[in-house]
């Protein structure tokens, strides 16, 4: 076991960032010398019990999420809610109501430069876990699911304003999404269900799939939906009448997928149904994946978002413009992960990066839609 000093964690620095105070500034609250903030930012001191009290007063926190004691790695029971392959143990975990929740960091988690990082090894009994940080770190994460490519933006803002909270987005549908939300597997929820008249539809979904469950449902984006095709739209497709025509291989979303529900409204319309479209019944897991099939000519339409077709150098055939809600349980609200995201939320930083995109629209961010 090493000196206490070596296994003290300091989280000074994310905490006077976030109140915005410089290192001069807090120590001329407290009433030492710039160099002794320094020296703690750094590990280098631990300061004795009054200047500690002092100090977490003036940032408006407890001593304890200032100095934090390391924990060893150590063996946790967790709850597996996907399926992980034997030769990849690697987890992402979060805790949700004092329960271990993990997921493989499989393929999906895959980045063009590099690979992401677990927060553990899951056993081979598949129900316990050795972290590689002490569980009080991970209260302060949050899983957020969705499928709106834009809540890693929000996650990176967050992370700026607090270092030691940290969202960590997972892709699923709208549907999917508050399921995981429903059996106490994810913290919050994303969803992008088509309004029609005067019906909140995000609202509603969030009612039945939660069954009483207390929750706030915020808006968090605008996006453009459509068709995606190949750059210059070389086989002319302008709706989704053109989708029955015999040499247009197609792409669809998974059932449940708020784009499929478009699609086969929108088909119904014009007098077709799934049948007349050639790969209807052919699926891919997320924007990305459909839009790399069209890419690479596999595909000649496939459903997804127009920033994404941008991104791959893609065509685009627009169809709807749709709000992306975010649906956060009434107790998760406290959860300083949660508390950030909010704040973040109303922020102009976020809103300028998120109108930035093609297609993306910011001018309901941070509104509160409705309650569940």
């Amino acid at each position: 076991m090493g000196s206490v000093k070596e296994r003290v964690v300091c989280n000074l620095k994310s905490a006077r960032k976030a109140r915005g105070l410089s290192q001069s500034e807090l120590a001329g609250r407290v009433g030492v010398k710039r160099q002794a903030i320094y020296d703690m930012e750094s590990g280098r001191y631990l300061p004795n019990t009054a200047l500690a009290l002092y100090i977490a007063r003036e940032l408006g926190c407890r001593v304890e999420d200032l100095f934090v004691l390391e924990e060893s790695e150590e063996e946790q029971p967790v709850t597996l809610v996907e399926k992980a392959g034997a030769a990849n143990p690697r987890v992402a975990v979060a805790s949700v109501r004092e329960r271990l929740v993990a997921y493989p960091v499989d393929g999906k988690w895959l980045l063009s430069d590099g690979f992401h990082s677990a927060d553990g090894l899951l056993l081979a009994d598949g129900c316990n876990v050795r972290l590689f940080q002490g569980r009080r770190a991970l209260e302060k994460k949050i899983f957020l699911f969705g499928c709106d490519p834009a809540f890693a933006i929000l996650s990176a803002h967050a992370s700026r304003w607090m270092a030691d909270a940290f969202v960590q987005c997972r892709f699923a549908s709208s549907y999917l999404a508050l399921a995981r939300l429903s059996a106490g597997h994810a913290h919050i929820a994303g969803t992008h269900m088509h309004n029609r008249e005067s019906v909140e539809s995000n609202v509603v979904l969030a009612k039945t799939a939660l069954a009483g469950t207390g929750a706030m449902v915020v808006a968090f984006s605008i996006f453009e939906e459509g068709l995606m095709v190949a750059a210059g739209n070389p086989l002319d497709i302008r709706d989704v009448g053109d989708l029955a025509r015999k040499r247009i291989r197609f792409v669809n979303r998974e059932p449940g997928a708020a784009l499929r529900s478009l699609l086969d409204e929108r088909l119904m319309q014009v007098g077709l149904s799934g049948e007349a479209v050639n790969g209807y019944d052919r699926q891919g897991s997320s924007h990305n994946q459909c839009a790399q099939m069209v890419a690479l000519d596999m595909a000649d339409a496939a459903l997804g978002l127009r920033a994404v077709a941008a991104a791959h150098g893609l065509g685009f055939v627009p169809i709807e413009s749709v709000r992306c809600d975010l649906v956060i349980p009434h107790d998760f609200l406290d959860l300083p992960a949660v508390k950030i995201l909010l704040e973040v939320m109303q922020t102009r930083a976020l809103r300028e990066e998120l109108s930035a995109l093609p297609g993306y629209g910011s001018s309901c961010t941070g509104k509160v839609i409705g309650q569940v």
